[in-house]
């Protein structure tokens, strides 16, 4: 397995394929600084000692593993525990939404160590969006304070530093091809249809990306954090959306293209939609949010889910988006209501709901950093 590249501090993305070396990292970064010990790493994958102990030799040549002390034995010497080294690698994840852009800058632990916002038009065409995004990251990577905040990071990154990235992954509004990187026509924006997004970032930028809708890099994000089971992520922001997690693994469906939530119809011949249908739920949600109806944007929310929830007997609900973060407890209220009533009438118990966190550019980064810890689904 090839090494880190001496001149630059960058992990090389390929050496990291190796599924038994992805467990093993896996197990490393659960483990926390507290760490784990080689043995304990055999018990819990399976793999023979002398494999464990060649793989781990080298994730600590490469860096990316390191000697956390030692813990007491039932008998013998003392076992030597290991950890995962966070700043051995770094992804960046790009929220790009249809007036605002968020980047950020993770470890391998998951932990933002730099931020950057600034104001986008979505609308403003291809070669200027690429250029701003493009621009946002290499500010990102090199420590430029942004609007919002202070960058402050990790100094090991090298004068080069684009080329520390292990790569950068981009969320934004869909539909789009997940597979191949290529936009659809996103609802409100349609010139954006079959612009090859992921391969002309790759060129601005040097470096590997993933493109993805919004709603999946922030479901992927919460499952990577820990949330189990089956769920769906609803984003309500400047549009409607959602990520569905089944059994632990995000679906996207044949196509990539599940989880365009917003644009189920539930009123026949209502308000058009972007999308050029009518009755959307998203477009009923929108418009009740412009006239200040909050209860009615979460009304409608909570029979969507509805409908979600009938047809993938899912185990949990998440709100997320910023409209939901601007009044989480109306729109928790309203759709916990509409699921109580519909578990009422069913006799089933109801579909818990909670607040999510609006980290869709942490999710981002996920795409990059989860397939090296094992996670296929990304």
């Amino acid at each position: 397995m090839a090494g880190v590249n001496r001149t630059n501090g960058g992990v090389n993305l390929p050496a990291l394929r190796s599924h038994n070396t992805a467990l093993l990292l896996d197990l490393l970064r659960g483990a926390g600084a507290g760490g784990i010990s080689r043995l304990e790493l055999a018990d819990r994958t399976g793999l023979t000692p002398q494999a464990v102990s060649k793989i781990t030799a080298r994730l600590r040549e490469e860096g990316l593993a390191a000697e956390a002390g030692h813990r007491a034995s039932t008998g013998g010497k003392r076992r030597t525990v290991l950890r995962l080294v966070p700043g051995a690698g770094h992804a960046a994840g790009v929220h790009l939404d249809r007036d605002a852009l968020r980047t950020v800058l993770v470890d391998l632990a998951g932990t933002v160590v730099r931020e950057r916002r600034a104001e986008l038009d979505l609308g403003a065409g291809a070669e200027a969006v690429v250029a701003a995004v493009g621009g946002e990251v290499e500010a990102l990577v090199a420590g430029v304070a942004g609007a919002d905040t202070g960058a402050t990071g990790p100094p090991e990154l090298p004068a080069d530093r684009l080329s520390a990235l292990l790569g950068v992954g981009v969320a934004l509004p869909g539909p789009l091809d997940h597979t191949r990187g290529v936009l659809h026509r996103v609802t409100g924006f349609p010139e954006w249809d079959g612009f090859p997004l992921r391969d002309a970032l790759a060129r601005r930028l040097g470096v590997p990306v993933v493109v993805d809708k919004d709603t999946n890099a922030a479901a992927l994000g919460l499952a990577v954090a820990g949330e189990r089971g089956s769920f769906a992520y609803l984003h309500l922001g400047t549009g409607l959306g959602a990520g569905l997690v089944i059994g632990g693994t995000v679906h996207r469906g044949a196509r990539t293209g599940a989880g365009e939530f917003g644009h189920q119809v539930v009123q026949l011949d209502g308000p058009l939609c972007g999308c050029g249908d009518r009755g959307c739920v998203e477009a009923l949600c929108l418009a009740a949010v412009a006239r200040g109806d909050l209860t009615e944007a979460a009304r409608v929310l909570g029979i969507a889910a509805g409908n979600l929830v009938a047809l993938l007997d899912i185990d949990l609900v998440l709100l997320g988006g910023r409209t939901v973060t601007s009044a989480p407890d109306a729109f928790l209220r309203g759709v916990e209501a509409v699921l109580d009533e519909r578990a009422r009438r069913t006799g089933e118990e109801p579909v818990l709901v909670r607040a999510a966190a609006d980290e869709v550019a942490e999710g981002a980064a996920q795409l990059v950093l989860a397939p090296l810890f094992g996670r296929a689904d990304a």
